[in-house]
């Protein structure tokens, strides 16, 4: 029986030899090649710095604290995201309040509008796998209300919105290099900001507060003692992850294409069930689709569960929608409010594999027996 996973990463030859490469160099740790790298992801996102970090959730939590995010402080957000959007809100003692998502899964303007209170104090706005969010209306919100617009764009390096990428439009804009995502280090994360303080007291907590860094050290021809000048944090990226990410970044626009193609060829297969939701990419948008998640409707003749068992019996692995936050044991003690939206989707959507390179026959067998399922 034919195996075929969610996701693979795409790592080839020249990751091995850069990563080797660096091993041999003798600097492994935060150095020259997390520097490059950075150089050049803000490059590409078209933001003036970038700044690297451990993961996402590290990237998110360290923009929490640079954005002025403190106990007590309220920050709204969909609870239809991976935890770790809330819990990096919940780091600082601060309090996610949850929203509504819209058909694309993203945030709700309106019903996001209607938590904002004399606590709120930022908005933190998820592209959900791939799929950009509305961030000039966002934007917008933000600006009348005095808020601070954070990103959260674990899934959508690549993406875009009207020709412009994403990482480039607000001071606080967060990636994941973990293997689910487009590109990888084996894991990791990046901040982009366009402002020059930020940047500076980003790269100050990522490496415990430390006045003067390794590298800075180490080049050094006289002798430096370095102060630590606030609670800082090990949230470092090494240099081997950096090679790594340097030769990803150089595949990236190649691995979207090949992704938007994927996608292409399942809304045309799949276009003809009427009880199945896909993906719409609005006026604008560009979507990487790290993910291809469809909707199963009540009018299905399989349901989702049922669906997804089916599937895994013929050797093809699926997962469920993006989970809901709000009924996490974690956030339980919470009570918010209703949120008939959120659930419905998570509990009635399913992620379908995808990945480049994905071999024709794997896309063809995958299909056969989607329509035999549903047959």
């Amino acid at each position: 029986m034919r195996k075929i996973p969610i996701a693979l990463p795409c790592l080839g030859k020249e990751e091995a030899q850069a990563a080797y490469d660096t091993i041999l160099s003798g600097w492994v740790t935060q150095g020259p090649k997390v520097a490059e790298f950075e150089t050049k992801f803000a490059e590409y996102v078209g933001s003036k710095y970038a700044v690297a970090v451990s993961n996402c959730t590290t990237a998110l939590h360290l923009s929490m604290i640079v954005a002025g995010i403190k106990a007590g402080d309220e920050v709204i957000c969909p609870s239809m995201s991976f935890i770790a959007t809330a819990n990096s809100i919940k780091y600082e003692n601060a309090i996610p309040v949850f929203a509504e998502v819209d058909s694309d899964y993203n945030l709700n303007l309106d019903d996001a509008k209607s938590k904002i209170t004399s606590k709120t104090k930022a908005i933190l706005l998820v592209h959900q796998i791939g799929m950009p969010a509305n961030i000039a209306g966002f934007r917008k919100l933000c600006d009348e209300h005095n808020l601070v617009l954070i990103e959260a764009a674990a899934c959508a390096i690549g993406s875009s919105i009207d020709g412009k990428k994403i990482g480039s439009h607000s001071d606080f804009v967060c990636f994941s290099f973990h293997p689910r995502k487009v590109i990888t280090t084996g894991d990791g994360g990046m901040v982009t900001t366009s402002n020059p303080q930020f940047t500076e007291r980003l790269k100050l907590l990522r490496q415990h507060a430390m006045s003067v860094n390794d590298r800075v050290r180490h080049e050094s021809t006289k002798v430096i003692f370095e102060e630590h000048l606030e609670l800082g944090y090990n949230y470092r990226l090494t240099d081997i992850q950096a090679s790594i990410g340097i030769h990803q970044l150089k595949k990236l626009d190649e691995m979207v294409n090949a992704r938007r193609a994927i996608a292409k060829k399942y809304i045309d297969e799949l276009q003809q069930y009427d009880f199945i939701g896909l993906p719409i990419e609005q006026k604008g948008i560009i979507s990487n689709y790290q993910s291809f998640s469809i909707y199963i409707d009540k009018t299905s003749p399989v349901s989702r569960n049922d669906f997804m068992q089916a599937m895994l019996d013929v050797g093809i692995a699926t997962r469920k929608g993006i989970m809901t936050a709000h009924r996490e044991p974690a956030y339980e003690y919470m009570n918010s409010d209703p949120m008939p939206i959120t659930e419905d989707f998570a509990d009635n959507s399913v992620l379908l594999p995808l990945y480049h390179p994905m071999p024709d026959e794997d896309f063809d067998y995958m299909i056969s027996c989607i329509k035999k399922i549903f047959s």
